[in-house]
């Protein structure tokens, strides 16, 4: 089933800037869950972001550099059954 993943909460001030630093996946590439797929930072912190499932990336929509908010959809992804 294909689905919206949308930058999760990371526990940053509401005000902070939060950027795509780096991803970790390519599209079309296959995860299991708990994988590194992205880096974000903010002013303060960079930290990584992992799969919440067995699956694939399936299309990237927000790049590395661009600055996002929490909610905001970043990818596309295929969650497969574990």
């Amino acid at each position: 089933m294909q689905k919206e993943f949308e930058l999760p909460d990371i526990g940053t001030e509401t005000d902070d800037e939060i950027t795509i630093s780096f991803w970790h996946m390519e599209e079309d590439e296959e995860f299991v869950k708990d994988e590194d797929l992205l880096e974000v930072s903010t002013n303060n912190v960079t930290l990584k972001i992992v799969t919440p499932s067995t699956g694939k990336l399936i299309e990237i929509l927000a790049q590395e550099g661009d600055v996002v908010t929490v909610g905001d959809v970043i990818a596309l992804i295929e969650i497969t059954n574990d």
